[in-house]
């Protein structure tokens, strides 16, 4: 028999307002339903002296924590990976807690189990929200003392790319690139990075269509410059800009055109952003930060107002996808 019609429309009403609830909690809004990105609380780390960084022993070291998930942490690793900073930065992995709603450290770190008990034992505010990435310095002035030095990815990232290493790591963000730059960063930030979550997280059609056509209008500015100035988004050699864009577009098919609706245009219809992404991943130790499996285990299976099945998808191998011919999937 089937379902009165009454009945499934106020079934419809009680599960929209659910969702909004929960929406709420998850990722807040304005009041015309866009997305709201909450900004990190803690932005002013610093470069360590060199000299201090050689004195200590491995353990003692600066650590970096990172979600292998989470696209803000994964541009903080490629530049670990790209910079060489394993001989002064340690590297620990946060582990999503799908139930928990939280960072779990395995093994623990200085005694703590979770991200928030290390943003506690640095002494941060109650009110700061325990995120990755996160920069912690457990002995600084020589006393065993952690503090935490920064959670904003884009402050981190000027701060790793000066962190003491080996003589011939690249510069990824040269004075004579700044300018160009941060002209990209801004147009990364909003409408590409954040782009996709305003799309996935929109409340309603209008937000969803407003975030949509300003997510594919960057792509387009994306794609117009490689065309003429590649392989790299300032010319011929890799910056900032293009760690801040790869999370996002590696990430593309097996999340956030699926997950997200990011659907108005394959990314395959942008030739020059497809190259781009394979030239990026055949960087070295750049696929070793890349696991489509750690993406879709997370993404759908914590995101629960966007997947309440909880069904993790099946994806195809993610060298299958960057590599594949230019061609639909």
């Amino acid at each position: 028999m089937s379902i009165p019609p009454k009945i499934v429309y106020t079934v419809k009403k009680g599960w929209k307002w659910q969702w909004l609830q929960l929406m709420n909690g998850l990722a807040p809004a304005d009041k015309n339903g866009n997305f709201q990105r909450v900004p990190s609380q803690k932005n002013n780390a610093h470069v360590p002296d060199e000299k201090d960084l050689e004195n200590r022993e491995r353990k003692d070291l600066p650590l970096l924590i990172i979600g292998r998930s989470c696209p803000w942490a994964h541009r903080t690793w490629l530049i670990y990976e790209l910079r060489g900073l394993r001989d002064s930065l340690n590297l620990c992995f946060a582990k999503a807690d799908k139930d928990g709603g939280r960072w779990l450290i395995e093994p623990e770190y200085i005694g703590c189990k979770s991200l928030l008990e290390i943003y506690q034992l640095c002494g941060t505010s109650p009110t700061f929200r325990a995120t990755v990435p996160a920069l912690i310095d457990p002995m600084p002035n020589n006393k065993y003392n952690p503090i935490l030095l920064g959670n904003e990815s884009a402050q981190l990232l000027e701060v790793l790319n000066q962190w003491p290493t080996k003589k011939n790591a690249p510069d990824l963000y040269p004075t004579n690139l700044k300018k160009e730059i941060d002209y990209w960063s801004t147009i990364l930030q909003f409408d590409i990075n954040d782009g996709v979550y305003k799309c996935g997280f929109a409340r309603n059609q209008s937000a969803y269509n407003f975030s949509s056509n300003n997510l594919f209008k960057a792509l387009s500015k994306v794609e117009t410059c490689l065309s003429a100035k590649g392989p790299w988004l300032c010319g011929k050699d890799l910056t900032l800009a293009d760690i801040k864009l790869f999370p996002t577009l590696i990430r593309w098919e097996v999340v956030y055109s699926t997950l997200f609706k990011c659907t108005k245009e394959p990314l395959w219809i942008f030739p020059n952003i497809w190259e781009w992404r394979q030239k990026f991943l055949e960087l070295p130790n750049v696929s070793r930060t890349c696991n489509s499996f750690h993406w879709t285990e997370d993404y759908f299976g914590a995101l629960f107002p966007l997947n309440p099945s909880n069904i993790i998808p099946n994806v195809p191998e993610l060298k299958k996808i960057v590599f594949s011919p230019l061609q639909k999937f």
